[in-house]
């Protein structure tokens, strides 16, 4: 609930910019929002935290000083890499980053692909960005070398 409560704040942020601006600013210390929104506001975000290190979930020496400034910094990351995307949605790829950097236990989230569109057709082997097809059937495949993987494991696969 932490870490998808971060990405929601990230992820709809982004999209304001006044909201944006103003966050960066309150985390540099050149603007205070009226008390009561920025108080409720931590005081759901501390209290999110402490459940979440106390189950385990979250790095036990991250302070509310940290989360802010994280939080911050991958808001301005985020807002800058979305703003080259037409569509002004921001990849998520610094939201992923910030999230396994704060998580208890060492692991490895796969990005959102980097300057990859949301409804970019991907190698079904590799994973690698699929070229569009002349004669408009869609490639499952970016070559012939994972043409030749993807026919082996499904060979491997049919073997009694």
């Amino acid at each position: 609930m932490f870490f998808r409560f971060l990405a929601s704040v990230v992820r709809l942020t982004s999209r304001n910019k006044a909201l944006c601006d103003a966050l960066e600013a309150a985390g540099a210390g050149h603007f205070a929002p009226s008390p009561g929104a920025g108080r409720d506001f931590d005081e759901a975000l501390e209290a999110l935290l402490t459940r979440a290190q106390r189950a385990g979930a979250v790095r036990r020496d991250v302070g509310m000083t940290d989360l802010r400034a994280l939080l911050v910094g991958c808001l301005s990351m985020e807002r800058a890499r979305g703003a080259g995307d037409p569509e002004g949605d921001a990849s998520g790829r610094m939201t992923a980053l910030m999230c396994d950097a704060l998580r208890a236990t060492p692991s490895v989230t796969k990005l959102p692909p980097e300057g990859g569109k949301r409804n970019e057709s991907r190698c079904e082997v590799c994973g690698g960005a699929l070229a569009v097809a002349r004669t408009g059937r869609p490639a499952r495949y970016c070559g012939g070398a994972c043409r030749q993987k993807a026919h082996r494991a499904r060979g491997r696969t049919r073997r009694p």
